[in-house]
């Protein structure tokens, strides 16, 4: 999964983490599977840690790995007692080869044949061992139990400390856990826990209720401006006066857009439309013209039209019973010379020739 830091205004100054995984959105352009908040499984991993990280639980540990070396040493010495056997019985291949007589070709063929598969099997016994033993020896010598004993001492103060940057706890978990795989269902958070030497521990955790974050001051101010703006309008309003969100950064249409959606607020679109206001296609339909003509004819403020989105797309007034008309030939008066007060209930708009 991958980590990504915002901002949040209840932890000013600190970024809170999230973690996402979005595997099946690198070849196609697909949404991510799972989205987890990070605070609550940082702070269950961490108390974990600080269970863990004590000196009890390093001399206990220190006392498993002394028995785990005795019997290691029992198998290492197994282990000789291959070698010396595959050696053996390679030496004893070669002194009955050596003592057949030239003569007889064909047993003297099978020894030889014999004695190179005691050798492969020397070879490999070997091998075998060197690998395993490299694997096995792991002496914890004085110093380093007194190092241990040291870390458990200051690692719950290093932990706690308000000073210790994110990135350092991230590199103290890295070296106490294997790794940690996360499963979000519907109620909760599966945390599974993989430490170094296979030991594993599984925490359930809560899924957190989605905060509001947005002041309701701002939020009600918003719902009050989407009667009149659209959202990136919005955005450049609030950030003049001094408001603020709670994710810490300036507004921007997007975020008023997200804002109003979790809050259950009404978009412009659907604010205009419960005013009776016609899409360009309505317009064009209710007065018999084509939707270049329409365009046209807001242009030229022949129609009374409202910004609906931050995509320049309007909704327009019903213009009546009786609406403007421009007659065939006719030129489109310039935008201005109609007053923003004009009654689109003339019969027509005389325009120049």
């Amino acid at each position: 999964m991958n980590v990504a830091y915002h901002v949040r205004a209840f932890r000013p100054g600190r970024s809170v983490p999230h973690y996402f995984c979005q595997g099946r959105g690198i070849d196609s352009p697909q949404p991510v599977c799972q989205w987890v908040p990070g605070v609550p499984v940082d702070q269950a991993v961490g108390d974990l840690l600080l269970d863990i990280m004590t000196p009890a639980t390093i001399d206990i540990t220190l006392a498993v790995q002394e028995e785990l070396q005795a019997r290691l040493e029992e198998t290492d010495r197994l282990r000789k007692q291959q070698v010396e056997r595959a050696r053996y019985e390679a030496e004893l291949a070669h002194q009955r080869y050596l003592r057949v007589h030239p003569d007889h070709r064909l047993v003297a063929d099978s020894l030889e044949a014999d004695w190179n598969r005691k050798l492969c099997a020397l070879q490999e016994a070997q091998q075998q061992y060197e690998r395993e033993s490299q694997k096995d020896r792991l002496a914890v010598d004085e110093e380093l139990r007194t190092r241990l004993h040291m870390l458990a001492t200051d690692f719950p103060r290093l932990w706690r400390d308000p000073d210790t940057p994110d990135r350092e706890r991230k590199r103290l978990a890295r070296l106490l856990l294997e790794d940690v795989t996360l499963i979000k269902k519907h109620d909760q958070i599966l945390v599974h826990i993989r430490f170094p030497g296979g030991t594993s521990r599984t925490l359930e955790l809560p899924i957190p209720a989605n905060p509001k974050l947005t002041p309701p001051a701002v939020v009600a101010e918003i719902d009050r401006l989407l009667d009149h703006h659209t959202c990136q309008a919005i955005a450049d309003n609030l950030n003049s006066r001094g408001f603020t969100p709670g994710y810490g950064k300036p507004f921007h249409g997007p975020m008023i857009a997200r804002i109003a959606k979790d809050h259950g607020l009404k978009t412009r679109w659907e604010r205009l439309r419960q005013r009776g206001m016609l899409t360009l296609e309505e317009i064009g339909k209710r007065l018999g013209i084509c939707t270049d003509q329409v365009k046209a004819w807001r242009a030229s403020e022949l129609l009374r039209a409202h910004l609906c989105n931050d995509k320049n797309e309007y909704l327009y007034e019903d213009p009546g019973p009786d609406p403007p008309r421009v007659g065939r030939g006719a030129k489109l008066p310039r935008k201005g010379q109609i007053s923003e007060n004009t009654s689109h209930h003339a019969s027509e708009v005389q325009c120049e020739a």
